[in-house]
């Protein structure tokens, strides 16, 4: 099949949708520009597993710009955006398999219906695609270049399969950019998860006890904000340094299990699985919130909330009420989805501008022929710094420059006091 979304005649709203988003892209515009002259990417055929977003448009743009073929599939069964997907299939003649709210089965059919395109290179948001190849498609490898991933979570899987040496091809790390996990997981993950908590239930967040789980850069991200709208935040941790650092930047820190306790709304940023479980909806007070904003739904425990529950209802589009035989209720918010992108819309496209350019600047790096071993490898510097610079450039701000006296002085080690 050539593509798979719900509704062609949707496309017009995701034409403007995506012309909106790219007025916050400056750094994929310049990129774009130039790939659209240089055509560093012709004749290669990418397979990306990404969310269907507008700021994942504007990327595929740039990419068809620079002289690729491009077929794109959902990382997420309720983050696709319909009007997008519309609008890259009936506008732009993308191939995309991509519908909000598909289930189970076709999620993995749109993913095997992208990589019938035999991609020279992917780009994953999870590893799922990384994942299929290497169970069910290990034929597509004599022709893959390399891959990138965008996220935490992915990183973790494919470092897991590189440490067990069955890693087929090149992956780059986008994840670990400077540029992508200080902005993108740090602001993007921390206002769009409270933006899609609110949108969902319409919560006043002042006064609220918050419980995050997981003090990675997206949990950094999400306590900011949430103390920023006047909640009480709680970190919990497995990490001893990350712990020490919550608690040196004021949050109280304890474990799930005390937190459980006395928490109004809990969100999971960790990447593992059940984080939140039985014995933590056991204690937890009536009306609870509980939401995920890492990438996978496994990080609650939904079947054993779901052996727990005497009855369960949809009170909103993204609220599930699950009663407990003491009539306790816990919300479960999108399913246990990613909650930023089920209930809103994903990060704020000014963040994904410098995540995607390392992803478009990433993919033309590979073609070029930096062949490399199986692994997962960091982006390179100077790519990462060059976001950063076209960032800073594109908002009006200079910075300085060394001197050739302190370039001289930084590169030697005779002088010292």
């Amino acid at each position: 099949m050539k593509a798979d979304i719900k509704d062609p005649s949707l496309s017009s709203a995701g034409i403007l949708h995506i012309e909106w988003a790219a007025r916050e892209m400056p750094v994929l515009k310049l990129i774009r520009e130039r790939f659209a002259r240089e055509k560093p990417l012709k004749g290669m055929r990418l397979a990306a597993c990404l969310h269907i977003t507008t700021e994942t448009a504007n990327l595929a743009l740039v990419f068809q710009e620079g002289g690729a073929e491009l077929a794109l599939c959902a990382s997420n069964p309720l983050s696709t955006q319909d009007d997008v997907a519309a609008a890259l299939t009936a506008e732009y003649g993308f191939t995309v398999y991509a519908i909000k709210g598909e289930d189970n089965e076709t999620y993995y059919k749109h993913i095997n219906a992208a990589l019938e395109h035999g991609p020279h290179i992917t780009l994953d948001d999870g590893a799922d695609l990384v994942s299929t190849i290497h169970k069910d498609r290990q034929e597509l490898v004599s022709s893959i270049i390399g891959g990138t991933e965008e996220t935490t979570t992915g990183c973790i899987r494919l470092r897991s399969l590189a440490q067990q040496g069955k890693l087929l091809y090149p992956i780059i790390a986008v994840n670990e950019a400077d540029t992508k996990h200080f902005f993108d997981n740090r602001y993007g993950t921390g206002q769009s998860t409270i933006d899609g908590i609110t949108r969902a239930t319409n919560i006043l967040w002042a006064g609220k006890r918050v419980v995050v789980c997981g003090y990675g850069w997206c949990g950094r991200g999400v306590a900011m904000r949430a103390r920023g709208l006047g909640a009480h935040v709680i970190v919990t941790e497995i990490d001893p340094i990350r712990a020490l650092e919550a608690v040196m930047d004021g949050y109280p820190v304890m474990p799930i299990a005390e937190a459980a306790k006395i928490g109004n709304i809990f969100i999971t940023l960790t990447g593992d699985i059940s984080v939140l479980d039985k014995t933590h909806f056991a204690a937890m007070k009536d009306g609870a919130i509980i939401a995920n904003s890492g990438h996978f739904n496994v990080e609650i425990n939904i079947p054993a909330l779901e052996e727990m529950a005497k009855a369960k209802r949809r009170l909103r589009p993204y609220v599930d009420e699950y009663t407990l035989p003491d009539d306790r209720r816990i919300f479960l918010l999108a399913e246990g989805r990613l909650i930023n992108l089920a209930a809103a819309e994903g990060h704020p496209a000014s963040v994904m501008d410098m995540s995607f350019a390392n992803q478009a600047l990433c993919v033309e790096y590979m073609v070029k022929g930096r062949k490399a071993k199986p692994g997962v490898y960091s982006v390179p510097k100077d790519i990462d710094r060059e976001v950063g610079r076209l960032k800073l450039a594109s908002m009006g701000i200079t910075i300085d420059t060394l001197t050739e006296k302190q370039s001289k002085y930084l590169d030697s080690w005779e002088a010292g006091t």
